[in-house]
């Protein structure tokens, strides 16, 4: 079993920045991709950035220029750095992993947090 822990949510004025971290913890040989969805009421999940193994990028292009994801890999854990924030940006922030847990099955798992609020006041 694959945990994951978010911290760093809250609110903000337009403008400001806000710094999510979630650190993935369990039965964990590789981490395949880690990255940061987000819901607004209303609206679907969306993809907002992702790493890869390789370290390897993606991005949404509404987020393109102002959010910057990283990693440690050492410690299974990712940081979206968000700053220029918009009104638009509010939502529940959702942290997601592709895990392989062990070495002798190559199957990859996906795993969700629990999400953390982001607000964005104008």
């Amino acid at each position: 079993q694959v945990h994951l822990v978010e911290s760093g949510g809250g609110s903000v004025q337009a403008g400001g920045s806000l710094r999510l971290s979630c650190t993935a913890s369990g039965t964990i040989f590789s981490v395949e991709r880690m990255g940061w969805y987000r819901q607004a009421p209303g609206n679907q999940r969306d993809l907002v950035a992702e790493i890869f193994t390789d370290g390897s990028l993606n991005y949404a292009d509404s987020v393109k220029g102002r959010f910057a994801l990283s990693r440690d890999s050492a410690k299974n854990t990712v940081h979206l750095q968000m700053n220029s924030l918009k009104p638009e940006d509010t939502a529940v922030y959702v942290c997601s992993a592709a895990v392989q847990p062990y070495y002798r099955d190559s199957h990859v798992y996906n795993y969700w947090g629990q999400g953390t609020q982001v607000t964005v006041s104008s």
